[in-house]
């Protein structure tokens, strides 16, 4: 049975994009192991209401560990200190009675604050809408199994496809680069038969938007893999490396 614990939550408050913000700090008493860390930020919300103080903005939707959208920097860890999980996925059982819990949004020049925990990740879309799709014929549906496509490849490109556009690789990278971001959505695409029509503009386009937007340059630390909720592998930033090499040189 999860015990209840004590917990003082330091988190950042910032009114507008524009305002300075600074942290804050609120004690919590006797908050169960397993209440999920967002379930505490509504608790906590709830008690910044009824003392008539201003709740703390965070986003979030499906707390199923699948949108992406509670992307919170939690002692100094992407989604916090737990591996392959999102925030909403994260229970207070994982920290210690009298704890300081640190609570900060993404930290990227590319992802602008809105107000408190809350960013603007538009960027991650402007980076889709640059080549993140395919041309296919929606007339008559084909047979599941009339494009053959090996178990090795499907399966490579379904674990690219995992990726929920969180940020955390931005979060987690001391250049802020999306590279993992955009090699998962790159990959999930080149490695089938559908992703070829566009193969050739695809990873020159992403990139290039990628610059465009301020995110900074690969240096192949490895944080974004270390910290990413789905485990996306850096493989893919070798793939589209390779993408875009080929791109380049059949201009």
């Amino acid at each position: 049975m999860d015990k209840d614990i004590n917990i003082n939550v330091r988190v950042w408050r910032q009114k507008g994009p524009k305002a300075k913000g600074y942290f804050e700090t609120y004690p919590l008493e006797a908050i169960s192991g397993g209440t999920s860390f967002l379930e505490m930020l509504d608790i906590l919300n709830e008690k910044l209401i009824n003392e008539g103080k201003e709740p703390i903005a965070f986003d979030n939707d499906c707390r199923e560990g699948i949108c992406g959208m509670c992307s919170l920097y939690i002692n100094g860890h992407p989604h916090g200190p737990d591996n392959l999980i999102t925030t909403c996925q994260l229970h207070i059982r994982h920290f210690k009675d009298g704890e300081t819990i640190t609570i900060e949004p993404w930290r990227s020049a590319a992802f602008p604050v809105i107000r408190d925990l809350m960013v603007d990740r538009q960027a991650f879309d402007k980076i889709i809408q640059a080549g993140g799709y395919v041309s296919v014929n929606t007339g008559g549906v084909p047979d599941a199994n009339a494009i053959p496509i090996s178990k090795i490849d499907a399966d490579l490109a379904m674990d690219a496809a995992s990726c929920i556009g969180c940020g955390a690789c931005v979060a987690a990278c001391k250049n802020g680069s999306a590279m993992l971001f955009v090699s998962a959505k790159v990959s999930q695409l080149a490695l089938l038969p559908q992703g070829k029509i566009e193969a050739k503009n695809r990873a020159k386009s992403m990139v290039a938007k990628m610059d465009e937007l301020g995110f900074g340059n690969c240096t192949n630390t490895r944080a974004c893999e270390m910290e990413c909720p789905k485990g996306i592998s850096i493989s893919n930033i070798a793939r589209l490396n390779r993408q875009f090499l080929v791109a380049k040189l059949s201009d």
